[in-house]
């Protein structure tokens, strides 16, 4: 009987963990949305404005960042990990407000959610497009204290950290940490036009 129990309990508290990270998913795609909708009353830095809170309380951005300059992160003094936090951080909102700019009856889905370990859960949703083919978007979420947070998004199948930390490790590597700071700095110039 007890182990009936234990297992119902840990069933139970695996279905509430994911709900929990799913949730995030949602909450953030919900302002997503919101921004998308307004996008013919809203400029750059309105959206920026408006996503920036969303962004930094559903993304881990300090570990996003950790993870994509991978061991170049031991090499780094605190002022220059300080600095491409803040600097990724702003460009992450910078992306969204750029990309997610307009609406033409497009939204999002969430097809399911599973945790692939304690503490880690993979959400599986799709933005659907009403005049294309929808786009799966994929979030991995980290569990760190009593918040899950998003580290990685899977679009149609390619991972963003991936993506980044084949660029960035390349950018350090050939041209050294200020060439990357001021790399992130053009990105963030060409979205903000």
């Amino acid at each position: 009987m007890f182990f009936l129990f234990f297992f119902t309990s840990v069933v139970f508290a695996e279905v509430d963990e994911t709900e929990a990270a799913t949730q995030v998913v949602k909450d953030f795609q919900a302002v997503l949305l919101d921004v998308m909708q307004q996008g013919d009353k809203l400029n750059f830095e309105q959206r920026f404005e408006i996503l920036k809170p969303a962004v930094l309380k559903s993304h881990d951005l300090a570990k996003i960042t950790r993870i994509v300059v991978s061991k170049e992160w031991q090499t780094l003094t605190t002022e220059q990990k300080k600095e491409l936090i803040r600097l990724f951080s702003t460009l992450s909102i910078a992306s969204y407000a750029h990309y997610f700019n307009s609406f033409s009856g497009q939204s999002f889905k969430v097809e399911s959610a599973k945790a692939l370990s304690p503490g880690q859960t993979y959400v599986h949703t799709f933005l659907m497009l009403p005049d294309d083919k929808d786009v799966s978007m994929d979030y991995l979420l980290k569990k760190t204290g009593d918040e899950w947070r998003i580290i990685n998004i899977i679009t149609n199948g390619v991972s963003d950290l991936a993506l980044k930390r084949s660029e960035y490790v390349a950018v350090i590597q050939k041209s050294g940490f200020d060439a990357l700071l001021a790399e992130l700095s053009v990105k963030i110039e060409k979205f903000s036009n």
